[in-house]
């Protein structure tokens, strides 16, 4: 008899509650191949590719900064009108954050907003004892259109914090790194997009296999990709966990109106400052990728968004009483600051 070979496996590291870092939403399924229009010859030429040492030469910005923001759902609604159907609503609260890194990552700057997003033309606000939702309008009734709107809003509030804190802070010498794709903000100067979650594979297998080679600070060279949007984009390798797909493997993208040269600087940049950032795994469940400043961040912005339990609860006793907007104006911002007196968050915060 042939004796079967023994099966070996490895752990993902991060928690499955997340997904996997490597994966398609859909369980079970590989990554799906990418239609993107690929120029694999920006930096060396294709068939030159191999892991990347960054230049140590070019000094450092003096200041690193994270942009992230969170969102949430805390009621299904329905909008009732003139019309006999009523519309579909999602009562939804998110916030915007900003951290800036020295010896500590400290939340220099946040947002919190609130809306009652719905495609009902004839939508008011909706005011309880701890929130206001201002009425957002949506471009139709559907989930995906709601969650469109939510996204835009919170993504809107992102960009409005960094070239708020840029006004205020015009030295110029600094790198903001946003937490997901950059789509609709790549006009912002000196900003690179950070994706750790990988849902298709955008090169072809040569190109990948150098992806697969890389070290802890490495990177690939720079290409450009043209889905529904243009971009510039390198992999980076964080210090992950041996033998798991890809485990430390971050993408990095920035504008794609930026010469090469300028490209380069910036994916040597990400390569020298990120990965001493890395989270482990004892301390965040997204490791390594879930870089500590971002974790830190999301955390402080979940807690300012104020308890959702309060929130639901003020929902329903204001559906029960009627008490829709009646044209009082944004009071978001208010209702925002309630709750985070409430739950003691005001004022600037640091974490080490």
């Amino acid at each position: 008899m042939t004796q079967a070979a023994a099966v070996s496996f490895t752990v993902d590291p991060w928690d499955p509650g997340y997904g996997l870092a490597f994966a398609e939403e859909a369980a079970g399924e590989a990554l799906a191949e990418s239609t993107a229009e690929l120029n694999l010859d920006l930096e060396v030429p294709a068939g030159q590719w191999r892991p990347v040492d960054a230049d140590p030469a070019p000094a450092l910005p003096a200041t690193l900064l994270f942009l992230d923001g969170v969102r949430r759902i805390d009621a299904r609604v329905w909008v009732h009108g003139t019309d006999p159907q009523p519309a579909p609503g999602i009562a939804a609260s998110y916030a915007a954050g900003l951290v800036t890194c020295g010896d500590i990552a400290r939340v220099v700057d946040v947002r919190v907003e609130r809306g009652l997003f719905t495609a009902a033309a004839e939508a008011t606000g909706i005011s309880t004892r701890s929130a206001h939702y201002p009425a957002r309008m949506a471009e139709g009734p559907g989930l995906d259109k709601l969650s469109l709107a939510l996204q835009q809003r919170l993504a809107d509030a992102e960009v409005q914090l960094a070239l708020a804190f840029r006004a205020a802070h015009p030295a110029g010498d600094d790198l903001l790194v946003v937490d997901g794709p950059l789509r609709g903000r790549t006009h912002l100067d000196r900003t690179v997009g950070y994706i750790k979650t990988h849902h298709a594979s955008y090169l072809p297998a040569e190109q990948a296999a150098v992806v697969g080679a890389l070290r802890p600070g490495q990177r690939t060279p720079s290409f450009t990709m043209g889905t529904s949007w243009r971009r510039n984009s390198w992999y980076l390798q964080l210090p992950g966990t041996p033998g798991v797909p890809w485990s430390g493997v971050v993408r990095l993208e920035c504008s794609a109106e930026l010469p090469p040269g300028e490209v380069a600087r910036l994916a040597d940049l990400t390569a020298r400052v990120l990965p001493p950032l890395a989270s482990t795994p004892h301390k965040d469940p997204r490791a390594p990728q879930n870089l500590v400043p971002i974790g830190g961040l999301e955390r402080e912005l979940r807690h300012r968004l104020g308890d959702q339990q309060l929130l639901y609860r003020g929902l329903r006793a204001a559906a029960v009483a009627g008490t829709g907007d009646a044209g009082t104006g944004d009071a978001g911002a208010g209702g925002a600051a309630e709750v985070a007196r409430a739950a003691g968050t005001d004022g600037a915060s640091g974490y080490s």
